[in-house]
């Protein structure tokens, strides 16, 4: 079946258009943390309940974004973006205009489909222009990390400045509210769809199973890894896992293809990115908790205030957006598995320099930034790559299995690394108190451990290999273009 659309509009606008978007999730994903402490103010709740501010949408993205990805493959990636905009747009408000700390929290949850914007714009990139699409994803990644670093300071300088917290939060609710018009009005929407019926078995499958999963590592921590609660968790994640491979192998129309996986060129990319979230994220916090550490009351760290904390951190976040602009160019001139090995090397170095240089505040901060830049590099390339190789009705889905892929392996790793970091402590005592605290070998370990992580994502880069972009089809320069919806 096909269908005539008008001619498309420049890429360049569509990707300007998308920009603006990615800016804004960006700076909606940097905006809670600067403002913790005010919302367990307002809400009269803990430490431990705040955590849940972050892990309700961390959660919740794991289970929504593969399906909204696979929707737009099968009914138009521009038709969910606006789905997915307008119910972060809802959610955004709920959280706004909260009454309680558990609406709050539902507010989150519905805040969750903005880590589907990304698949599904590079869906759209791909479609429009196939072999400018590398670039085109560099920028959407760049703006996102850009907007992550203007998010977090924003926040904390509004609320300083406001000191309503309702208000604070009400800004971003309306930047993603008028967002939804510009989807609607000025992105066009792809050609090509995916044939078959949802699969709905295989989405309740794989989010059940990652959600129990994620949420027994996220807990064990709290609990204890040998608790009932965490063994059951992460035991009946796995096998509902288990059992979601089986079923997609042996339906029609499965969630996930699981030979794109195995013999479409996707596999090696989400494993790399597997590696590449365990190694950024899930080492970010012992980096972080080593900027803030007294050395003379905690027994390691660099004693800067947080102020200085939060700035270095934004730091980081510009030195990432550094990356994602390069990263392109990169690719192009030595290939992208070259490129995809040479930020896993720098990676590597980087977290060496961390270890030598612990005690040097500048130079620690510096070897930051060298991963930082890394980082930017891996997060430009490595997307770039999955929605290469992915077959044309399949991109949402694959560039979503990579998002999930890496969110998941940051989540699993923080907690290894937490337990690992309980293996290396000692006690102190005063005023007839014992405590336990880090030493500085347990952030060694952690950071020798990110470092290994950091080469094999280096051997595994590789051997990737990338699929040739499509040539340019060839048109009368005066004649009008059409383009046709394919069911496939």
């Amino acid at each position: 079946m096909q269908r005539r659309l008008p001619r498309a509009r420049s890429p360049i606008g569509v990707v300007g258009f998308l920009v603006v978007m990615e800016i804004g999730s960006g700076v909606l994903q940097g905006w809670f943390s600067p403002l913790l402490a005010a919302i367990g103010q307002q809400f009269d709740v803990g430490a431990g309940a705040l955590n849940w501010v972050n892990a309700m949408y961390m959660l919740m993205t794991v289970a929504c974004v593969p399906i909204l990805a696979k929707l737009g493959d099968m009914f138009g990636h521009k038709r969910l973006l606006v789905v997915a905009s307008s119910l972060v747009a809802v959610g955004s408000f709920v959280v706004a205009f909260a009454p309680s700390f558990e609406v709050f929290l539902l507010g989150r949850a519905l805040q969750a489909p903005l880590a589907a914007f990304l698949p599904l714009e590079f869906a759209i990139v791909r479609a429009r222009d196939e072999r400018s699409a590398s670039k085109s994803i560099g920028v959407l990644v760049g703006a996102l990390t850009l907007g992550a670093a203007v998010g977090s300071l924003l926040s904390g300088i509004l609320f300083g400045a406001i000191g309503d917290l309702g208000i604070v939060l009400l800004i971003p609710a309306v930047f993603i509210a008028l967002c939804v018009p510009v989807v609607v009005l000025l992105v066009p929407e792809t050609t090509v769809r995916r044939h078959g019926r949802v699969d709905v078995i295989g989405a309740i499958l794989l989010t059940a199973g990652l959600l129990a999963v994620l949420t027994g590592v996220s807990n064990a921590g709290r609990w204890g890894w040998f608790d009932l609660r965490t063994i059951a968790l992460i035991l009946g994640g796995t096998v509902l896992l288990a059992l979601w491979v089986f079923v997609e192998r042996r339906i029609q129309d499965p969630l996930v293809d699981l030979t794109m996986l195995t013999r479409g060129g996707i596999g090696l990319p989400i494993i790399a990115s597997v590696l590449f979230g365990a190694q950024t994220y899930g080492g970010q916090t012992a980096s972080f908790l080593w900027l803030l550490g007294d050395h003379a009351r905690d027994g390691y760290g660099l004693g800067l205030a947080p102020a200085a904390a939060g700035a270095i951190i934004v730091l980081y976040a510009l030195a990432a957006f550094l990356g994602t602009l390069i990263g392109d160019r990169l690719a192009r001139r030595i290939s992208a598995p070259r490129a995809i090995a040479l930020a896993g090397v720098v990676a590597a170095a980087s977290f060496a320099l961390m270890i030598c240089f612990a005690g040097v505040s500048a130079l620690f901060i510096t070897s930051m930034a060298i991963g930082g830049v890394s980082a930017g590099v891996l997060l430009a390339v490595l997307p770039a790559v999955v929605v290469r190789n992915a077959p044309a009705d399949s991109v949402g889905i694959a560039s979503a299995l990579f998002n999930t892929a890496r969110t998941a392996a940051g989540a699993a790793a923080g907690a290894v690394f937490a337990l690992v970091m309980t293996l290396f402590v000692t006690a102190s005592t005063a005023d007839a108190t014992t405590d336990a605290h880090s030493t500085p070998l347990s952030f060694f370990a952690v950071w020798a451990i990110c470092l290994a992580i950091a080469l094999v994502l280096a051997v595994v880069g590789l051997r990737i290999r990338v699929t040739a972009p499509a040539a340019a089809p060839q048109s009368a320069p005066d004649l009008p273009t059409a383009q046709t919806i394919e069911d496939r």
